[in-house]
């Protein structure tokens, strides 16, 4: 079974966005003068072949561990996991 996940990371409130302020700007710049607000988000999809016993929860939680250990500062960062997908895979043997 493959699981893929969606991790999308943001920027917490009042947390500046030099970014999507420099963004913003440029296309202010480039004549789309309607734009108020641009913001930056980051974006990870990530599959994972779970081992034995695990299910979508406990996959969520892993992942959850790389989201606080390495893909987000917690400090600046909320992130949001979701799953996409969860596919079985089947194995067929043949025996002659």
């Amino acid at each position: 079974m493959t699981i893929e996940l969606n991790v999308t990371i943001k920027l917490k409130h009042g947390v500046a966005d030099p970014e999507g302020e420099n963004t913003k700007k440029a296309l202010n710049l480039l004549g789309f003068r309607d734009v108020r607000s641009v913001k930056s988000l980051k974006s990870f999809r990530i599959e994972i072949e779970p081992g034995e016993g695990e299910d979508e929860e406990k996959v969520k939680q892993e992942v959850e561990e790389m989201c606080r250990k390495l893909l987000a500062n917690p400090v600046i960062h909320d992130y949001d996991i979701s799953v996409v997908k969860s596919e079985k895979k089947y194995n067929e043997e043949i025996n002659i």
